[in-house]
C-alpha cells in the first residue's frame, strides 16, 4: 500500500491537474492545490512541474482527484495531507502512491492510467473535451488546445454556410426538446429585425442533473465561442447567459471568461477585424425551475416574474424585448466549436442515424461510480451502468433508471439494453431530457419516486394555469395517500385521469410533462401501486407507514447487522439469537432494513 520508487529525477513537462469543480472544492481541493504548489517549490521542481487547477474530471464519486500528466496517473479521494507523499513518490521518484489509485470494482486491480479505467475508456468526449484538462480561468490555456479557431473559421464563411454546416451535423438541442439546432438558427436568421438576441439557458434545475454546471465551471470559453458562432449565424449582436443562483462557481468562471475574451478583443466591436460585433452579459436567475422554459426565462431577463406565455409567436419571431431571439442550452453551445473546426460530416459520423453526436449524462443514484459521462448516442443503458458506472453496489439488482428528471420517465430492467437516443427513449415512454440519469435498485419504491418528482414539480409550478396549479396538487395528495396506505382503486383511477388531463391542458412544458414520472411508473410497475393500495404493503420497504418494523425470525440470520446500524438503540440483539425491535424507541429511519441482507425486517 506504500509508494513504489524507480527514478530519482522527474521528467520535464509534468503537469499536475487538480480538479476544482464544485464537488471537489467542497472537499478541500483548494488546499490540495495550494499544498501542491508549495511542495513543488520546496523540492525545487518549479519549471519542471506545472500545477494547474481544472474543472470536473467527471468521476465525482472519487473526488477530490489529482491527475499526473503525461503518465495519466489518476489519484482518488486525495486529502491535503496526501500531497507531500504524491510529490515525493510520484514526481521525485517516478513511482505511485498505491493507496490513492483507482481500484476496478470487478477485477479489484489497481489502475494506474485514467485512460485504462472503465469509467473513462468507453466515453467519447466532445462536450467535455477540455473539462479536467484546461484551467477554466485562463484564456491562453483554452487557446492552446485550439480554442476560438471555430469562430475564426465561421467568420470566413457566410451566415447561411455556417447554419448549413450545423444542419449537416445533425446536432439537436441538448436542453431536453431535441429540436434540430441548425433549423432553429435558420428560423431566427430569416426573421426580420433591427436587433436580435441570443440566450444561453444555464438554468439547469432537474434534481440530480449537473452537466451544464460542470461545463461552465470547467470550460466556459467553449460556451462563449459556441455563442459567438451562433450570434454571427443568426445576426445577433447581444447575448445573455442565464445562470441560476445556485451555481456561484459557474457564474464566477463565466464572468472571468467574458472579461478575458473582451480584453483580448474576442468579444466586443469588430471581432477579428470581421465587422462582427458581439457582447455577452450574465443574468443571475433566482432558481425557479419554470424559468428553464423559454418564455419564462425571457420574462425573467426582462425583469418580470418568470412565468410562461402561450406560443406562437415563437421566440425566433418575437422573443426577448419583443425581438427575434434564439435560445440554446450550455451543452448545445459547447458542441458548436467542434462542429465548425471538424465539420458537420465528422460530427454526424458519431451517434445514430437520427440522434447525432454524443450526450452528457449526470449519472447518480444506486451506482458504484456517479459522475459525468459522455457517450455516443445509441450507447446501451446496460453499458453505461455496468461498465462506466461500475454496476449496482452491494450486489443488488438494477430495477430502473429515471431519465429526464421530473419531466421524464423510467426505464425498467426489461429495457436494460435500450440504446440511449431520442427515438428509443420516446418509444419506451421516457425522454432524453437534459441528461439526468438516476439509477435505482430493488430497495427503491417506484411509487415513492414518482411522489418525489411530483413534489418537486408541484412546488415549482408558477400557478398561472389551473391544470398545473391544482391538478398536480391533487395528484400529489393521491400519491401521498397511496404511500400511507389510505388510498383505494378509485383514487388510483382518478390519478391516471388527472395525469392525462394535466398533460393535455397545461400551458407550458412544466405542467405538460409533470405527470410523466407517474404515468411511466404505472406503466412498468403497476403491481407496486396495487400492492400499496390493495395489500397495504410496500414491496421495497420504503414507505414507512406500511412497514411493521418487526423481525421475521424465519429469515433472521442472527448476524447483528440491524443492531449495529440502528442509531436509536431500538434493536436488541444477543449472539445466536434473533434481533428484537422496540417499537417505542424505533424512529422508522429504515437503517435496519438497509443493513439487513436477508430481508428479515417486515
Amino acid at each position: 500500500m506504500g509508494a513504489e520508487a524507480s527514478k530519482s529525477k522527474p521528467d520535464i513537462g509534468h503537469q499536475v491537474l487538480v480538479c476544482r469543480g464544485t464537488g471537489c472544492e467542497s472537499q478541500k481541493a483548494n488546499l490540495i492545490y495550494s499544498n501542491l504548489q508549495d511542495e513543488v517549490r520546496k523540492h525545487g521542481l518549479t519549471g519542471l512541474v506545472e500545477v494547474k487547477f481544472t474543472g470536473c474530471h467527471g468521476l465525482c464519486q472519487m473526488g477530490p482527484t489529482v491527475v499526473i500528466m503525461p503518465a495519466g496517473t489518476f489519484y482518488c479521494n486525495v486529502q491535503p495531507e496526501d500531497v507531500s507523499e504524491i510529490v515525493e513518490a510520484d514526481l521525485m521518484n517516478g513511482g505511485h502512491v498505491e493507496r490513492l489509485l483507482f481500484v476496478d470494482p470487478k477485477s479489484k486491480e489497481k489502475v494506474f492510467d485514467y485512460r485504462d479505467m472503465k469509467f473513462f475508456n468507453p466515453q467519447r468526449r466532445i462536450v467535455l473535451r477540455n473539462c479536467g484538462f484546461v484551467n477554466p480561468e485562463d484564456i491562453d490555456d483554452y487557446i492552446s488546445v485550439g480554442g476560438y479557431e471555430g469562430i475564426r473559421k465561421a467568420l470566413r464563411m457566410s451566415q447561411v454556410d455556417v447554419i448549413n454546416e450545423v444542419k449537416k451535423s445533425g446536432l439537436r438541442g441538448r436542453g431536453g426538446g431535441g429540436f434540430p439546432t441548425g433549423m432553429k438558427w435558420e428560423f431566427c436568421h430569416r426573421s426580420p429585425g433591427d436587433q436580435k438576441y441570443l440566450i444561453c439557458n444555464a438554468d439547469e434545475g432537474d434534481p440530480g442533473a449537473f452537466m451544464d454546471r460542470a461545463v461552465l465551471e470547467g470550460d466556459p470559453h467553449s460556451v462563449l465561442e459556441g455563442m459567438m458562432i451562433a450570434g454571427y449565424a443568426i445576426g445577433a449582436t447581444k447575448a445573455y447567459i442565464y445562470c441560476r443562483a445556485e451555481y456561484p462557481m459557474a457564474y464566477e468562471r463565466s464572468l472571468i471568461a467574458i472579461e478575458q475574451a473582451t480584453d483580448r478583443g474576442y468579444l466586443g466591436k469588430n471581432i477579428f477585424d470581421s465587422g462582427f460585433d458581439f457582447e455577452i452579459k450574465l443574468k443571475l436567475g433566482a432558481g425557479a425551475f419554470v424559468c428553464g422554459e423559454e418564455t419564462a426565462l425571457m420574462a425573467s431577463i426582462e425583469g418580470k416574474r418568470g412565468m410562461p406565455n402561450p406560443r406562437p409567436p415563437f421566440p425566433a419571431v418575437k422573443g426577448l424585448f419583443g425581438k427575434p431571439t434564439n435560445i440554446n442550452n450550455v451543452e448545445t453551445f459547447a458542441n458548436i466549436p467542434v462542429v465548425m473546426t471538424k465539420g458537420g460530416d465528422w460530427f454526424a459520423s458519431v451517434g445514430t442515424e437520427r440522434s447525432k453526436g454524443t450526450k452528457v449524462f449526470a449519472l447518480a443514484g444506486k451506482i458504484n461510480y456517479s459522475g459525468l459521462v459522455e457517450i455516443p448516442m445509441g450507447t446501451p443503458l446496460k453499458e453505461i451502468i455496468e461498465e462506466i458506472g461500475g454496476g449496482i453496489p452491494n450486489k443488488r439488482k438494477f430495477k430502473a433508471a429515471q431519465t429526464g428528471g421530473p419531466s421524464g420517465g423510467c426505464i425498467p430492467a426489461s429495457h436494460f439494453e435500450t440504446p440511449m437516443d431520442y427515438e428509443n427513449l420516446t418509444q419506451i415512454g421516457s425522454i432524453m431530457g437534459s441528461g439526468g440519469l438516476i439509477v435505482t435498485d430493488e430497495t427503491t419504491c417506484m411509487v415513492d419516486m414518482a411522489r418525489f418528482f411530483l413534489t418537486f414539480t408541484q412546488k415549482e409550478s408558477c400557478g398561472k394555469c389551473v391544470p398545473c396549479r391544482l391538478g398536480t396538487k391533487k395528484m400529489l395528495e393521491i400519491l401521498q395517500d397511496i404511500c400511507a396506505g389510505r388510498a383505494n382503486m378509485r383514487d388510483f383511477n382518478q390519478l391516471m385521469e388527472l395525469a392525462e388531463d394535466i398533460k393535455g391542458g397545461s400551458l407550458c412544458g412544466l405542467g405538460q410533462t409533470a405527470p410523466n414520472p407517474v404515468l411511466s411508473t404505472i406503466r412498468y410497475f403497476r403491481d407496486e401501486y396495487e400492492a400499496h393500495i390493495i395489500n397495504r404493503e410496500c414491496p421495497a420497504r420504503v414507505c414507512v407507514d406500511l412497514i411493521k418494523f418487526e423481525v421475521n425470525e424465519e429469515n433472521c440470520k442472527m448476524c447483528g447487522a440491524c443492531f449495529k446500524a440502528c442509531p436509536a438503540e431500538a434493536v436488541t440483539w444477543v449472539k445466536k439469537q434473533p434481533a428484537v425491535i422496540d417499537k417505542d424507541k424505533c424512529i422508522k429511519c429504515r437503517s435496519c432494513i438497509l443493513a439487513c441482507k436477508y430481508h428479515a425486517i417486515d
